[in-house]
């Protein structure tokens, strides 16, 4: 009974101390010694043996996939490729779908492997510039880029996104793992949240909501958001042509998929992204202001992002030694109905845990996969419900991605923002998750 509410309490000390913006790596630290100590392990052997086991061996299995990924983005931010981007579909989708233009600008990037911190700043100035063209209420801007970044981008086949990747290793499958259920979710995920994103915007405008740029809070109260406005006047830069910009996306989702036939998708996820690099440099290369900054400044960025997800994981590892964290998986495992069912809520609950789509699955995926390998499921409908579920309940409030859109990039408030987001990218693609289930339990 101490092991669980342990167990219990130091999640909700990880998600307190991430919430009051606390560092994750020092969160995570003192999670571990908590739950260690509740669950009477050894805490040098805890510390020292399984948390950095398990924050060292995250580090060796996906850096390299977080560098080339986080180099990419900021090479497409530096030609000015995902400005273009944003700006072409800004001109094509217009101040009358200033919502959904908002939704697939983030979307298109993300889904062809640009950082989601890359496609936050990017996107933000052209969301405030349709909003406020379109007199939207500025407080639904995250919901917009969470959505179109989180909700569909990552967990669809074929996506090179990281979370998509992680399960290859465990069930020996593709990118494209889950064939036309993976497709079919991915889509109803797409459809549904922009549904339900319109009529909420459309009800608030009804109720008497209009435009206005976030006041800042503390030491400059009642000032209008000076980095909100900076960004909308933009630097009036040449940006390079549409189809220069966009294509070393397809060029990384093509050879993604085409490599992982024939070497790990691991590599072909590094191999993929560097050659997004290398085309996005040829075709925009009189655009290119930073070369050398750039890929420092996404090396750092990829350090960051790596380390931070490496906390969640050695956090885990330290949590999975807990008799309690055992128990929990044996109820999972064994809840009545699909077997896919189990998987699905199992990886959930512990990216909702950990606040981190990549961290959870990190921390499940060994532990679950042997199990579910083993009761002869189809291994790619394990590979698309792991991934599906990987987007569910990592979305809450403690989500450093969630976070930093709200706090820093918009400048809004969780109190402001967050039940849209709430729907958006926990509610509805649970349910996606769970159609999924359902599906594959049927064909």
């Amino acid at each position: 009974m101490l092991g669980m509410i342990g167990l219990l309490a130091s999640l909700g000390l990880l998600i307190f101390l991430t919430m009051r913006g606390i560092n994750i790596i020092i969160a995570a630290l003192i999670s571990s010694v908590l739950v260690a100590l509740t669950g009477g392990l050894n805490l040098e052997k805890a510390l020292m043996e399984s948390y950095m086991t398990g924050f060292t061996g995250y580090f060796a299995s996906w850096f390299l996939i977080f560098l080339a990924g986080a180099i990419f983005g900021k090479v497409m931010e530096d030609t000015g490729s995902a400005d273009s981007i944003a700006h072409w579909v800004k001109e094509k989708f217009g101040a009358k779908h200033a919502v959904l233009a908002v939704v697939a600008a983030c979307a298109i990037m993300t889904y062809g492997g640009v950082s989601l911190f890359v496609v936050g700043f990017s996107v933000y100035p052209i969301a405030v510039s349709l909003f406020r063209q379109s007199n939207t209420p500025h407080r639904f801007i995250p919901a917009a880029m969470v959505f179109g970044s989180v909700s569909f981008t990552m967990t669809s086949p074929y996506s090179p996104e990281i979370q998509n990747i992680i399960p290859t290793q465990f069930f020996h499958t593709t990118p494209g793992a889950g064939g036309w259920v993976g497709i079919f979710v991915g889509a109803t995920i797409a459809v549904a949240g922009s549904l339900y994103l319109t009529r909420v915007v459309q009800k608030a405008k009804q109720n008497g909501e209009t435009f206005s740029l976030p006041y800042r809070t503390g030491d400059v109260s009642g000032a209008v958001s000076e980095i909100a406005a900076s960004l909308e006047r933009g630097a009036g830069r040449p940006l390079p042509n549409i189809v220069c910009a966009i294509l070393p996306l397809v060029a990384v989702i093509v050879s993604l998929n085409i490599l992982a036939k024939f070497i790990s998708s691991t590599s072909a996820g590094v191999l993929s992204l560097v050659l997004g690099i290398v085309l996005c440099w040829v075709l925009n290369a009189k655009f290119v202001r930073k070369f050398w900054e750039a890929m420092a400044s996404g090396a750092q960025d990829a350090l960051v992002a790596a380390a931070n997800t490496c906390a969640v994981v050695g956090f885990g590892a330290v949590a999975k030694n807990v008799p309690a964290f055992q128990k929990a998986v044996d109820v999972l495992v064994n809840i009545p109905g699909p077997e896919l069912l189990g998987l699905g809520l199992a990886v959930t609950i512990i990216c909702g845990m950990t606040g981190s789509a990549s961290g959870g699955l990190g921390i499940a995926l060994p532990i679950l996969a042997p199990i579910y390998l083993a009761k002869g499921l189809d291994p790619g409908a394990m590979h698309r419900v792991a991934t599906l579920a990987s987007g569910g309940l990592d979305s809450l409030p403690h989500n450093g991605y969630i976070v930093t859109t709200i706090r820093a990039v918009c400048h809004e408030t969780h109190e402001r923002t967050y039940k849209p987001i709430f729907v958006l990218s926990v509610i509805i693609p649970l349910a996606g998750m769970f159609l999924a289930i359902l599906l594959y339990s049927i064909f």
